[in-house]
C-alpha cells in the first residue's frame, strides 16, 4: 500500500499487533508515533526502524491527558495525524461473579475508554487536515462469546459500535472510521494466557495451540504480521470509500458451527 506522506498514531506500538502495524506502516511509506506503557519496548521498537520514520510517547491511553499529549507529539513529529491506530488492550479473565469490579473498569477505561480519548483528541485534528482513517483494532471476542471473559467480550463489542458511531457522525468530514476484529493471534499476550492451559491439557506450548486452533478452517492462528495489510489499506486511500466497515481477520473461525467442529474432531463422519 502506499503510505508516502501520511503520519499515523499506533496505541500499543511496542509489541504485538501494534508493532507488527508500526513496522508495515513504515515499510509502506509513513511516519508513525508508537504509544504505549512501557518506554523499553517502545524503544526497542523505534530502534528496529529507520531513522526519522518513528517517534515514541509513553502514556496511559485510559488518561485524557496522556491521550491528548500522544496525539499532539505525533503532529509535532510529522506536522499533522492522517490515521490513528487504537490497538491498545488488555485481556484479562473472570466471570461476572468472579470479577473484581475494579479489574472491570481497568479493562473498560483501557479497551473502550482509551479509544474514545484517542478520537476525541485527534479528531479536531483530523477535520481541520481535511479527513483522515480512524483504525480501531477490537477482536472476533466483540462477536461471539469467549468462556469467562465477560469484560473484554463486551469492550471490544463496545468498540465496534463506538467505531460505526464515529463514522455516521465525521463522515461529513471525510474522516473514515472502521474495525479490524482478529481472531487468535499469536502475541506475547495470548501465548501467556494459554500458556497457562500447558499442565491441564498435558503438552507444551505448541501443543496448546494445535488443540486450541483444531476448529478453525485455517487450522491455526495469526502471526501479528498477518494482521497488517488490512489496516495498511485502511489507512490508504485505496479505502477511501470504505467505513463503519467491520472486519473479520479469523483464519474462518467466525463461520463454525462450535458444536459440529467439536463432532468432527472427535471422529464423527457427517452423512454416514
Amino acid at each position: 500500500m502506499n503510505l508516502n506522506g501520511k503520519v499515523a498514531l499506533i496505541t500499543g506500538g511496542g509489541q504485538g499487533i501494534g508493532a507488527a502495524i508500526a513496522r508495515r506502516f513504515v515499510a509502506d511509506g509513513s511516519k508513525v508515533c508508537i504509544t504505549g506503557r512501557n518506554i523499553g519496548s517502545l524503544e526497542t521498537v523505534a530502534q528496529s526502524l529507520p531513522s526519522g520514520s518513528v517517534t515514541v510517547c509513553t502514556g496511559d491511553v485510559s488518561k485524557f491527558e496522556d491521550a491528548g499529549r500522544m496525539v499532539e507529539t505525533a503532529v509535532a513529529f510529522g506536522g499533522k495525524i492522517d490515521v490513528l491506530v487504537n490497538n491498545a488492550g488488555i485481556d484479562p479473565g473472570g466471570s461476572v461473579v468472579d470479577l473484581d469490579p475494579d479489574r472491570w473498569r481497568e479493562v473498560i477505561e483501557i479497551n473502550l475508554t482509551g479509544p474514545f480519548l484517542l478520537m476525541k483528541a485527534a479528531l479536531p485534528h483530523m477535520i481541520k487536515n481535511g479527513g483522515g482513517s480512524i483504525i480501531n483494532v477490537s477482536s472476533l471476542g466483540g462477536l461471539r462469546c469467549l468462556p469467562g471473559m465477560p469484560a473484554y467480550a463486551s469492550s471490544k463489542a463496545g468498540l465496534i459500535m463506538l467505531t460505526q458511531q464515529v463514522a455516521l457522525d465525521y463522515g461529513p468530514y471525510r474522516v473514515r472510521s472502521n474495525v479490524v476484529c482478529p481472531g487468535g493471534t499469536r502475541t506475547d499476550m495470548i501465548e501467556h494466557s494459554l500458556g497457562t492451559l500447558k499442565d491441564t491439557l498435558n503438552t507444551d506450548v505448541e501443543g496448546v495451540f494445535k488443540i486450541v486452533s483444531s476448529g478453525i478452517p485455517l487450522r491455526r492462528f495469526a502471526e501479528p504480521e498477518e494482521i497488517t495489510g488490512i489496516c495498511s489499506y485502511l489507512a490508504s486511500d485505496d479505502s477511501l470509500f470504505m467505513t463503519g466497515s467491520v472486519l473479520l481477520i479469523d483464519g474462518g473461525s467466525a463461520v463454525v458451527d462450535v458444536s459440529g467442529a467439536t463432532l468432527t474432531n472427535a471422529g464423527v463422519k457427517w452423512g454416514v
